[in-house]
């Protein structure tokens, strides 16, 4: 006769448990070694840039200091990269202006993904009327080439600091949130966000409960992809000569001035720079691949 205590014990006893999801998607992410090859570069580069401008203090703010110290000097033991053509000191030049390049395109990109992912999903869940007009809006929007509109606002309205990250933010979104409705409309289908609705659940519960756990997989990627476009697009405006005000600095205005002075052979003017804003678009591009991966369900063990 089987005891009580039998019936208790599970039938796959000897099998190990299972293991928890973000230990799975810990080794899915560890797996990609150039995402962790790139963690670590935009981890150490972000140190770099807050850190060291107060560990090894150079000029980067007083030009009348800049005018005493010999401009586009060549790489030497005082200054590790040479000097600009202003007279500031290469090195620390980049680690000022990554300090602002970092802060604006993380802030920027944030609001995009914020304000994308909220349109999306209720785009795509409501549907009908509703989900036709506000795609007809972004389709407005995006027949506006991007560089031309952000030059147009930052004409009229100026270019200050927090101008620059709400303008970048608010009118980088419109691409993301076309990517989460695609998700929401797939979603709201389902059987269980048919069985919540069944039971009562309004809208905006289907939203947080079932939309947004299952796209986070493209949120979390459209999120990296997003810094890295604010990134990229600020960089454009400084080239332009449109990027933040003197004395503050970023990596777009450097590589402007540079250009300037590149047909002389002042090589690190350039080059340097140009690396470090390359490799950290692309790091964080890799990112944004293995957080994708290590978000998606399919991939997850049972």
């Amino acid at each position: 006769m089987t005891s009580i205590v039998d019936t208790l014990v599970p039938i796959n006893a000897d099998e190990a448990p299972p293991v928890k999801m973000w230990r799975q998607r810990l080794k899915i992410f560890m797996s990609n070694k150039l995402a962790i090859v790139s963690c670590v570069y935009v981890v150490l580069l972000a140190l770099a840039c807050f850190l060291v401008p107060h560990l090894h203090p150079t000029n980067q703010t007083n030009q009348a200091i800049a005018f005493n110290t010999p401009q586009s000097q060549a790489p030497s033991r005082a200054h590790w990269l040479g000097t600009d053509s202003n007279g500031f000191d290469e090195l620390g030049r980049i680690f000022f202006a990554g300090e602002y390049s970092l802060t604006l395109g993380f802030l920027a990109g944030t609001i995009t993904i914020f304000v994308g992912t909220f349109y999306g999903m209720v785009s795509g869940f409501i549907g009908g009327a509703v989900d036709a007009v506000m795609m007809r809006v972004i389709d407005a929007f995006l027949s506006i080439p991007y560089l031309f509109l952000l030059i147009s606002l930052i004409t009229i309205f100026g270019r200050s600091t927090v101008f620059l990250i709400v303008v970048i933010g608010l009118t980088g979104w419109w691409g993301n949130a076309r990517i989460i409705r695609g998700d929401a409309l797939l979603i709201r289908h389902l059987d269980y966000a048919n069985a919540s609705t069944s039971m009562g659940a309004g809208k905006l519960h289907v939203i947080r409960r079932h939309v947004f756990p299952n796209s986070i997989s493209n949120i979390v990627t459209v999120a990296t992809f997003s810094v890295a476009d604010a990134i990229l697009f600020l960089s454009a405006l400084g080239f332009l000569g449109l990027g933040i005000q003197s004395p503050q600095t970023d990596w777009g205005t450097m590589l402007q001035l540079g250009t300037e002075q590149i047909q002389n052979g002042f090589w690190w003017e350039v080059f340097p720079v140009a690396s470090v804003f390359i490799l950290v678009v692309v790091a964080i591009n890799y990112i944004g691949d293995a957080l994708r991966d290590a978000f998606e369900v399919r991939l997850l063990e049972r």
